[in-house]
């Protein structure tokens, strides 16, 4: 009977200790959700290949090297008809991840003549895949995941900006 005791009480006590260690594992920085920060400067409209709009999201501006790093990090909850532009000094092929996102996105590049050229759809959250507009861009605008499913928004199509 002692025996049995025992064992019943190192068994509690292991799982006290694997839960106490679990407790220290959880990071020391609370991350915020950044949405309620977030300024809608500017829109952006898709059209179709006839140039009839397709949708209109309000859009904040990325147009900065710390506020294209930054993006959409730490953003737990976008509204379903906004999102973000990033503006680049020139056409290049441009490279996007996810590390830091929690939500999934739509990546949609486009180039100098506002040409949709690669779509990445529900990019998943907290990814290290890095999603590649693979053609020269100087925009890429971010929506949620299965915006541009939903409205039928595909390569080729076109954008119109409004800031």
């Amino acid at each position: 009977m002692s025996l049995k005791k025992s064992l019943i009480g190192f068994v509690l006590a292991l799982l006290l200790s694997a839960c106490g260690s679990d407790n220290q594992q959880q990071p020391a920085v609370e991350r915020t959700d950044r949405s309620s920060q977030l300024e809608f400067t500017g829109t952006v409209t898709f059209l179709n290949k006839d140039g009839n709009e397709i949708s209109t999201v309000q859009v904040v501006v990325a147009d900065t090297p710390e506020s294209r790093q930054t993006g959409l990090m730490d953003v737990h909850n976008l509204p379903a008809d906004k999102g973000m532009i990033f503006i680049f000094e020139q056409e290049q092929t441009l490279r996007f991840w996810m590390a830091s996102t929690p939500i999934p996105l739509d990546i949609i590049f486009v180039n100098q003549q506002y040409e949709i050229v690669r779509i990445h759809r529900n990019a998943r959250p907290f990814s290290t895949r890095s999603y590649e507009s693979e053609s020269p861009a100087i925009f890429t605008v971010e929506v949620n995941g299965g915006y541009t499913s939903e409205r039928d928004i595909q390569e080729g199509m076109r954008i119109s900006i409004d800031l």
